[in-house]
């Protein structure tokens, strides 16, 4: 015979357990129909962990609406004798014969009607056991009993298993989560350090309490970021980062193991961590205090603040290597003061490792090629520009390029025979180490003819020649602007340009001017020659070589430079050459929305006296109002 209550009551029940998120909240679906069944009058049911201390205790009599529930830490080591080893063991006791020692439930089971009990142990997880135990009188069917116990025990164990199982879902969606962001937030940066404080900053609390980075220098571990959840412990962990020998040591020791450590108890005895933490902890409990006092008076102490068994938890340390590509980059240490279920698994530090590891070796890659990218430039360009008492020459070089390639841009200042100076400044189309090659070749050899008297038309001619001879797959745009003083104290202005923008002239009264230029651009065709323009240039006059990168920066409305640049040129009047050229270049990368190109700037405002004798005065409210 079918029993339909009973069989009504397990289908709830087991509806109850597909949604339930904690095994606990199942108490009223398991308890009732239990104690429904015929000759039942006491459920109670306790939980165990793995070292035989009570956690919680909870009764129910029949015909009570009002559980009896107890939350504690009683150590009971007779328990073990009770202890689960894989399924589920259902027993029959007589309530005389119970050890307390053993059963504290004996307490309940006492006092109820009936003389035997009828109790089933079970294996939650690795951490712990439970048990339920029914006090029954001669009546019942200890058979159905027994069976509908096993069944409900089955409910309770699916349901923890598969909340077990959400649980391990949702935390691997988390940690997937975090992984993702970390290696965003961590790419998002080129800067060394600046990526370092980001692993940091990223880990905690997610992932730990406390987290410090160590980058690997050739003289060993060098401490480059920590933080901490306490802020007063941010310093504590700060100063262990930098000068505390029994981690600096650790670290040494660690070497190139990849497989993380987790260190606790007296692995860590004479560290810095456990003794930082604990203050941490002390401080936080005594704010506990304080605000129990405030809400339930002075009677409060640190005991009554925490909850049972919630007290501090063990420290626990990890340490993973940061290997990138086949080499140590560094380590990550991770503190933690938090349930053992909280902490992160071994396969999760590896692979934040990993990315962390990743993020830095990019960040050092680029910060070696930068260096390199910077010196190989210097080494394009003039070390220093000649100075005269007729002249007064500056130059500027930004790098548009994020990535940072060897850009092709160089210009020159090269003192001639007769008395005049010979400006010139060129574009290798492109980037990189064969775009830099040609730039060195144009540059030498344009100061090499024009140093030897070679009329600027004639030399970019030779240069040309060179390029198709040299198989040369990029073109080159190059100015050539020689001044010849006069005897007036002017200055006759010869241009000779192969394809490149035409200088500006900025006169004494503000007014700017385009020189007249033309020209092929170099390497194209064979056999090329090249004219010059000539014009004059009077005291306190200034010439402006540019490259393209400047007048093709462009606004994010698609305007370009080029349309305010006479304006902006004309603002700067009655100022020095270096001053125009780092105020025209820093105007254009403010400017610029889009556009990547190099901007090289060569000035020369001509004096045709000694410096300091006939410069007109600055005046930057000029120069603002043309900013707007």
């Amino acid at each position: 015979m079918i029993d339909d209550t009973w069989s009504s009551a397990l289908h709830r029940l087991w509806q109850a357990a597909s949604r339930a998120e904690e095994v606990a909240a199942l108490a009223d679906d398991v308890y009732a129909p239990l104690l429904a069944t015929p000759g039942v009058h006491l459920v109670v049911g306790t939980r165990w962990d793995e070292k035989h201390v009570l956690r919680y205790m909870r009764a129910l009599s029949a015909g009570s609406d009002n559980p009896v529930i107890v939350a504690t830490t009683r150590s009971m080591p007779g328990a073990a004798v009770r202890e689960p080893g894989g399924a589920p063991v259902v027993t029959r006791s007589a309530v005389e014969g119970l050890d307390d020692s053993v059963w504290p439930e004996a307490e309940f089971l006492r006092q109820a009607p009936g003389a035997s009990v009828v109790a089933c142990t079970f294996r939650l997880d690795q951490r712990g056991w439970a048990a339920l135990a029914l006090a029954v009188d001669g009546t019942a069917d200890l058979t159905a009993v027994e069976s509908r116990l096993a069944q409900a025990v089955d409910v309770i164990v699916a349901c923890h298993t598969g909340i077990l199982q959400r649980g391990r879902e949702a935390r691997r969606a988390s940690d997937d989560a975090l992984l993702a962001e970390a290696s965003l937030q961590m790419d998002s940066s080129l800067d060394v350090e600046d990526t370092l404080r980001r692993v940091a900053r990223i880990a905690v609390p997610a992932v730990a309490d406390g987290a410090l980075v160590h980058l690997l220098r050739g003289e060993g571990p060098e401490f480059v970021a920590a933080t901490h959840v306490a802020v007063q412990q941010q310093r504590a962990l700060e100063e262990a980062g930098r000068h505390d020998p029994w981690l600096a040591a650790l670290l040494a020791r660690r070497g190139e193991d990849e497989d993380t450590v987790f260190l606790s108890g007296a692995a860590l005895e004479g560290s810095p961590f456990a003794e930082a933490v604990a203050e941490a902890v002390a401080e936080a409990v005594t704010d506990a205090v304080t605000e129990s006092v405030g809400t339930a008076g002075s009677d409060a102490t640190a005991a009554d603040a925490r909850p049972a068994g919630d007290g501090p938890h063990p420290t626990v340390v990890s340490i993973s290597t940061l290997r990138a590509r086949g080499r140590v980059v560094g380590s990550i240490t991770f503190v933690y003061q938090r349930p053992e279920a909280r902490l992160p698994d071994s396969a999760f530090l590896r692979s934040l490792a990993t990315r962390a590891a990743l993020a830095i070796d990019n960040a050092l890659l680029y910060e070696l090629r930068r260096t390199a990218v910077l010196s190989l430039q210097e080494h394009l360009l003039p070390s220093q520009l000649p100075e005269s008492a007729q002249w007064d020459l500056s130059a500027s070089y930004a790098v548009g390029d994020p990535m940072l390639d060897v850009g092709g841009d160089f210009y020159d200042a090269v003192p001639r025979p007769d008395g005049s100076i010979a400006l010139l400044i060129g574009d290798v189309c492109g980037r990189g180490a064969e775009a830099a090659a040609l730039t060195g070749l144009a540059r030498h050899t344009l100061r090499t003819l024009l140093e030897e008297g070679t009329d600027p038309g004639t030399a970019l001619s030779r240069l040309n020649r060179a390029l198709r001879q040299e198989r040369a797959s990029r073109f080159l745009t190059a100015v050539v602007a020689t001044l010849t003083p006069r005897p007036d104290g002017t200055a006759l202005l010869s241009t000779c340009s192969a394809g490149h923008p035409p200088p500006l002239v900025l006169r004494s009264d503000g007014t700017v001017s385009e020189v007249l230029s033309g020209g092929l651009l170099l390497g194209v065709l064979d056999d090329v020659s090249y004219e010059s323009h000539e014009e004059r240039i009077a005291p306190d006059d200034t010439l402006v070589l540019f490259t393209d990168g400047l007048t093709e920066s462009r606004e994010a409305g698609g305007a370009f430079f080029e349309s305010v640049l006479p304006a902006r040129l004309s603002a700067l009047r009655g100022s020095g050459a270096a001053h125009i050229a780092e105020s025209l270049a820093q105007q254009a990368e403010t400017f610029r929305d889009s556009g990547q190109d190099d901007i090289a700037l060569l000035v020369a405002r001509w004096t045709g006296v000694p410096p300091g004798a006939g410069l007109l005065p600055h005046d930057p409210r000029i120069e603002q109002a043309a900013l707007r």
